[in-house]
């Protein structure tokens, strides 16, 4: 399967004394034809599924907190639609998502209907698209480490405010951000920074864990990672409606975490 050009992500760069890349991996909605040919729903019933899994405004969201900071971090953004692969998720058995066919490629949607059918083989798309990004992002990582002796991971998400059928914790808080952690990988003071200046928190529900690279996954202590899942209610209208007044307040807030990071 041909790989799109430009690449279907993109590294921004930031000040090279930054340790800091904010990660957007969910954000986006584009789907290249011979992608959109393997899925089965329509078109209005995928302009729906897009609405629901995509974390709506995030790039935009990272782009005006790295304005705002004062040291500018790096953006590593995903451009294409996680509807392509999800670069998230383990490409392989660990991952628990596929108990609901929403593994590293997706057959199954948000309302647990079918997006691929039975026994597609996701190698193709693995190959094309989830590798290239996972190599880049490490690449992103190391350089990262070896400018400045450290990389610290702020991925980017949302959520929506009511649980959807495919969530296997959705039963837990739904508080307005969401900090998802790793016991290795997330240190307190980089909770009680993200606790600082979003206010109103949870921790791990409904969303848990974070994105490190596996290179460096569970390995490399220099790397730290925490993920920010923003509740949709708190700056866009829902499903996949405009941006409110939130973002605003919310890039500012993610433009002080970023500059909590101590050099």
């Amino acid at each position: 399967m041909p790989r799109l050009s430009p690449p279907s992500f993109e590294l921004l760069p930031g000040s090279d004394d930054s340790p800091v890349i904010l990660h957007v991996p969910h954000g986006a909605r584009d789907i290249p034809p011979h992608v959109r040919s393997g899925i089965v729903l329509d078109d209005d019933a995928l302009e729906g599924e897009l609405d629901r899994i995509t974390d709506g405004h995030t790039a935009e969201l990272a782009d005006v907190a790295a304005e705002l900071a004062a040291l500018a971090p790096w953006r590593f953004v995903n451009r294409l639609s996680r509807l392509v692969v999800d670069p998230e998720r383990f490409p392989d058995g660990r991952e628990e998502m596929l108990a609901v066919g929403m593994g590293a490629v997706y057959t199954r949607t948000t309302q647990r209907g079918v997006l691929r059918v039975d026994g597609i083989d996701p190698e193709p798309l693995i190959d094309a698209y989830f590798r290239p990004y996972a190599q880049a992002m490490t690449d992103a990582v190391a350089d990262r480490l070896a400018a400045v002796g450290r990389a610290v991971i702020i991925d980017v998400h949302s959520y929506p405010s009511a649980p959807l059928p495919y969530e296997l914790h959705g039963s837990g808080p739904r508080p307005p951000v969401c900090l998802g952690t790793d016991s290795f990988h997330t240190p307190p003071e980089l909770v009680a920074a993200a606790r600082e200046v979003f206010g109103e928190v949870g921790l791990d529900s409904p969303f848990s864990g974070t994105y490190v690279p596996l290179e460096f996954y569970r390995a490399e202590p220099r790397v730290s990672a925490l993920m920010v899942e923003i509740r949709r209610d708190t700056y866009m209208t829902e499903p996949g409606g405009p941006a409110g007044s939130g973002l605003s307040r919310l890039a500012s807030a993610l433009a002080r975490l970023v500059d909590s990071v101590p050099l």
